[in-house]
């Protein structure tokens, strides 16, 4: 036992050392790209939300969780505001396009950050970007402004894949480029609509919490921000980074058309009927369960009348005195090979049953012995003395 103990000692050492070392080794850095203004992981934009007031000191920062059509049909009337778009990716329908042509119009700006842009934007803009964000290699590259003022003597350069992303097809005619990668291709665009304009840049992470805390990704976000105009009101928007859950919900297609919706209403009506007309409680007919009846004296009875049919009165004489011998050995221990009278006298003398009982049981024995036709009455008067017997030796 000491042994064993000593064992599970260093078991239980061993076990608690190993509970301890996963409960204080460092947590593993959470890489995903959510661009969330709450999150403080790499790419979160926890630093960009909290110091937006460094660029826009007298802006009021609005989050916005709708549909890009919804939140501009809201703020129809803005004048002078920016809407910010920064995610993974985005995606832009012929509705949206147009409200944002008309928003900015009014002389409001669009930034758009985000490496996938999905939808009619790029093609109404001629514009298309490059797939090196689905195979990032990590390579460094060169970065800088194109306007005097903002272009640094050294260019920026950006680690972790950030700035593989560019664009590969711009519409010169009306697309001015304000950054370029490489020295040669664009990463940082803007089209002009009206009194106001669309910045786009397919390179969100330059904004996000691990860029930030670089002296050189936080100078080059300020500079990229600096093209919005000083505003009031900055529309921060959330629904490419945390979408409307009721926005997304199937119903909202269903509820789009009218003849989905309709389609609806009689599917769901139809059950609705269907569920009161099957409402009623359907009983089956309750079946008649019969007493369970006692058989076992049909057995007996059955038997005795199939011996009674063959008539063979040894033969049922013979069973009925080998039931009554195994009733002696199993109760008194005795020996029944040897039926004679010094059987007889330890019968009489340690069975409750009288000597005439036994002396008349055995007179019978000699007779079924001897060979003799049995008769029913001879079988009567064995079975009415080994009932007798049975009855005296209780």
């Amino acid at each position: 036992m000491n042994g064993l103990r000593k064992y599970m000692v260093i078991a239980g050492l061993l076990l608690a050392v190993y509970l301890g070392m996963q409960y204080f080794k460092p947590k593993p850095i959470d890489w995903r790209p959510t661009y969330l203004k709450e999150d403080k992981i790499p790419y979160g934009t926890y630093i960009l939300y909290q110091r937006i007031h460094d660029l826009f000191p007298n802006a009021k920062v609005e989050v916005q969780k709708k549909a890009v059509y919804n939140t501009l049909k809201e703020n129809a009337g803005a004048l002078g505001s920016s809407y910010l778009m920064i995610a993974s990716e985005i995606s832009i329908d012929k509705l949206d396009y147009e409200q944002l042509v008309k928003y900015m119009q009014k002389g409001n700006q669009v930034f758009i950050a985000a490496s996938r842009i999905k939808g009619v934007l790029l093609d109404t803009l001629r514009t298309s970007l490059s797939n090196s964000v689905y195979f990032r290699n990590g390579k460094k590259y060169a970065v800088n402004f194109l306007n005097p003022v903002l272009k640094r003597d050294i260019d920026y350069y950006f680690d972790k894949g950030i700035c593989e992303q560019y664009f590969n097809k711009i519409d010169t005619a009306r697309a001015t480029v304000l950054s370029t990668r490489q020295g040669k291709e664009a990463n940082f665009i803007r089209y002009d609509f009206g009194k106001g304009a669309l910045y786009l840049l397919p390179n969100p992470e330059l904004f996000s919490n691990y860029n930030l805390l670089r002296e050189d990704g936080s100078e080059y976000a300020s500079k990229a921000l600096s093209y919005l105009p000083k505003t009031n009101r900055v529309i921060w928007d959330e629904y490419f980074t945390r979408p409307d859950a009721a926005a997304k919900s199937p119903l909202r297609v269903l509820f789009k058309y009218d003849q989905l919706r309709w389609a609806y209403y009689i599917a769901l009506f139809s059950l609705i009927a269907f569920v009161l007309f099957e409402i009623k409680r359907r009983q089956r007919i309750i079946p008649v369960i019969s007493q369970p009846k006692n058989t076992s004296v049909e057995f007996a009875e059955t038997i005795g009348r199939v011996y009674y049919q063959q008539r063979n009165n040894k033969d049922i004489a013979e069973k009925k005195i080998n039931y009554w011998l195994e009733y002696l050995r199993s109760k008194y221990r005795l020996r029944t090979v040897n039926i004679n009278e010094e059987f007889k006298e330890t019968l009489i003398s340690r069975t409750g049953a009288t000597a005439e009982t036994i002396e008349a049981l055995f007179v019978e024995l000699q007779y079924l012995n001897g060979g003799y036709l049995i008769s029913d009455q001879d079988l009567i008067r064995l079975n009415k003395l080994i009932e007798q017997f049975y009855k005296q030796d209780q």
